[in-house]
């Protein structure tokens, strides 16, 4: 006799349920998926933060932590407001003694890099190798640039992808945030598009964090499926609002 499947199981929505939700959406203040883009400004600004950091090491050619007989060191950070895909953030830029350094990854007087942020924040990705990686900052800082320099910078930033990729997470986040940021990518030469999986959580003391980013080809429900069975492992257990550009469009997992 055929083993019979077992019927999927449905949460049927509810008054009771449909209050609890609302009530969270208030006390959250969850509306649209500029909560992700504010969540990823984090992520954005610590990494720009490291490569400028690889850059004022090859400028001054030795370590922060490294003793050094040259008459330039570094000489504290300075702020700076600038505009990106998620809205306007500050950052913070590295100076020396002499005032000679020029960071590249955002320029002197450069305002806006809505050109590099996606770039940089798929690297965090699941999915993406240390190759490319290494060829997406290469895409940011140019051709002209060394490789010695490339993987200078791909192994400054390479330690804080891992950490954030492999954080443990909270046991439980009453409520996720889900969207997929569009990008191109360069593979082996070869220009592609991808949909970087964007998961953010909100944990029960009401703060926002990134759950995790995964790289797929293209967006469909089969991929958010896998991507969401990912998570699953990662947390004790998983009942979810599940909130996608709004919430007109809650649904409940």
């Amino acid at each position: 006799m055929a083993k019979q499947k077992k019927p999927v199981h449905r949460v049927q929505m509810t008054e009771g349920k449909r209050n609890i939700i609302h009530q969270l959406l208030e006390e959250y203040d969850i509306q649209t998926t500029e909560d992700i883009q504010d969540a990823l400004k984090d992520l954005l600004g610590g990494t720009i933060k490291e490569m400028m950091e690889a850059e004022m090491e090859d400028h001054l050619g030795y370590e922060k932590s490294e003793r050094s007989d040259n008459d330039d060191y570094r000489n504290g950070y300075k702020r700076k407001r600038i505009n990106s895909s998620y809205g306007s953030m500050e950052i913070e830029v590295p100076q020396d003694r002499k005032s000679t350094f020029q960071p590249q990854v955002v320029k002197k007087r450069q305002k806006d890099i809505s050109d590099i942020d996606q770039k940089i924040i798929s690297m965090y990705a699941k999915g993406m190798t240390t190759r490319q990686i290494s060829e997406t900052i290469e895409d940011i800082y140019g051709f002209e640039t060394s490789e010695g320099f490339i993987s200078d910078v791909t192994d400054k930033i390479l330690p804080q992808i891992e950490d954030w990729q492999n954080r443990p997470l909270d046991e439980v986040y009453p409520i996720l945030f889900i969207d997929a940021i569009h990008y191109s990518v360069r593979d082996n030469g070869v220009i592609r598009k991808l949909a970087a999986y964007v998961i953010l959580g909100i944990n029960t003391e009401g703060k926002k964090e990134v759950l995790t980013i995964q790289v797929g080809d293209n967006e469909s429900s089969k991929y958010w499926l896998s991507v969401l069975n990912e998570l699953k492992k990662r947390l004790d257990w998983l009942w979810i609002v599940l909130l996608k550009n709004g919430p007109q469009n809650t649904r409940i997992l």
